[in-house]
């Protein structure tokens, strides 16, 4: 039975999701969240490594740093939470840890998905649609907002991501791309050859260094190539291999933040199925999503100016980290393939 929060929270703790893409998935559940407890203190307990996807933003008063993967880690956010003394709090996770987080802090009203053994721990919230083999794949924005209606909370029209930069920090962004060369005028595509979740997830990066080329050729335009933590390697392979003018951001170490206005400066961005492609969407961008391993239907919204290109095979979607046999839901997307899906798309956006 669907009910409401029964205490109009003085302060509303907000447990966010792990992954970047999803932080910016949840974001139209924030924008809910915000509109409909405009009185209540909003704190966001979110990863020290995502905080910069959500700096600027409007949605929390206050953002508490999570390292809950250690015991020292877990006990000390308990402790924070429960100084904190809130009235309720959202778990936007569907992991028992961060239900149990909130358990043992001493929140009175905990809501987010009934699933995996912890219903328990939660005074309520939705239980996940399920299929023949299991929970029935959903869109992760559309995941993030059945909380917020199982609340009887008043739905916004439009459940699309955003995202926020200050001022100082999108002068920050353009002396960076001052310093690459690029000017007003110049036509900017991004490319975005890592992923953080894995190996499996990766484009070849001889196919970026060749897309480059072709990128090049047509449009004589400005390339940016993004760099997370851990991908030199990657960004140097491609570096090494194409004949054509990329500025690798990696030896200016990018953050979460400061991608922000480098992304929003893209004409076209070309990704791995990861973080900076909701950055795209949430800004406008027009994004080519070359997608192996994942199931493409948690991210099945919002594509107006996306196209996601995938090889239908037996062994997918397989979602493992890395991949045991010959790689070929990536292999087989060509350089080619994604130029052509690219210009379709900027003739569209156009």
């Amino acid at each position: 039975m669907n009910d409401t929060v029964k205490t109009q929270p003085r302060r509303l703790l907000v447990f966010c999701p792990n992954w970047v893409g999803d932080v910016v998935m949840a974001t139209p559940a924030l924008n809910c969240l915000r509109q409909n407890f405009p009185d209540a203190e909003l704190i966001g307990v979110i990863r020290n490594y995502v905080q910069g996807v959500v700096k600027d933003g409007p949605w929390f008063d206050q953002i508490i740093g999570c390292d809950d993967k250690t015991t020292k880690g877990f006990y000390k956010l308990v402790q924070t939470i429960r100084s904190l003394n809130p009235d309720v709090a959202i778990v936007l996770p569907s992991s028992i840890r961060s239900a149990l987080t909130m358990r043992l802090g001493g929140v009175r009203e905990i809501y987010g998905y009934r699933r995996n053994g912890r219903s328990l721990l939660m005074t309520g919230g939705p239980k996940p649609i399920r299929a023949q083999n299991g929970i029935l794949p959903v869109p992760m924005v559309e995941y993030y907002m059945e909380i917020c209606r199982w609340l009887h909370l008043e739905i916004p029209e439009k459940t699309k991501p955003s995202l926020f930069l200050s001022d100082s920090l999108q002068e920050k962004g353009d002396h960076l791309l001052d310093s690459y060369g690029i000017r007003p005028h110049d036509i900017v595509i991004g490319i975005n050859p890592g992923a953080k979740f894995g190996s499996s997830k990766c484009w070849p990066p001889r196919y970026f260094a060749e897309l480059a080329e072709l990128f090049k050729a047509r449009w004589d335009c400005k390339i940016l190539l993004f760099v997370g933590p851990g991908e030199d390697q990657i960004a140097e392979s491609i570096m090494e291999i194409s004949k054509t003018s990329i500025f690798n951001t990696g030896p200016d170490r990018v953050d979460l933040a400061l991608l922000k206005p480098l992304i929003r400066r893209c004409q076209l961005l070309v990704t791995n199925d990861t973080g900076p492609r909701h950055y795209a969407v949430a800004f406008d961008v027009p994004v080519v999503v070359i997608m192996g391993p994942t199931d493409p239907r948690y991210t099945a919204t919002n594509l107006e100016k996306t196209v996601v290109l995938q090889e239908e095979l037996d062994c997918s979607p397989c979602h493992r980290r890395e991949c045991p046999h010959d790689h070929d839901c990536m292999q087989r997307i060509s350089p080619q393939a994604v130029f052509e899906a690219s210009q379709k798309l900027l003739e569209i956006s156009a």
